[in-house]
């Protein structure tokens, strides 16, 4: 992961943590760019047509910090480059833990 991971903001929830996400949308592979100030920079293939491209963050997330796909929600920003998204059932301990492993 490129720039520094412990930059990312995390923030606690009752019922897991949000982060802010931009994504890059018609990239040629999905994939975690790295930290972008205090957001996670996502690239997806997908372009951002019909869910295509939030779809593919979702899946990519889940993957990545180990959840089930409907525990990655996107709660801010469905149809913006800028996303906030919640990761049910995880600490922001547990998130950076795994944020610092990417």
């Amino acid at each position: 992961m490129s720039a520094d991971p412990e930059a990312i903001e995390l923030i606690e929830r009752p019922d897991g943590v949000d982060l802010s996400v931009k994504v890059v949308p018609g990239a040629s592979r999905t994939r975690i760019v790295g930290a972008l100030g205090s957001a996670l920079k996502v690239a997806v293939a997908a372009a951002p047509e019909a869910g295509k491209a939030n779809t593919q963050v979702v899946e990519l997330l889940a993957e990545r910090f180990g959840l089930r796909r409907g525990d990655v929600r996107i709660v801010a920003g469905r149809s913006r480059p800028l996303k906030r998204v919640r990761l049910l059932g995880l600490t922001a301990r547990r998130a950076r833990v795994c944020l610092l492993k990417l």
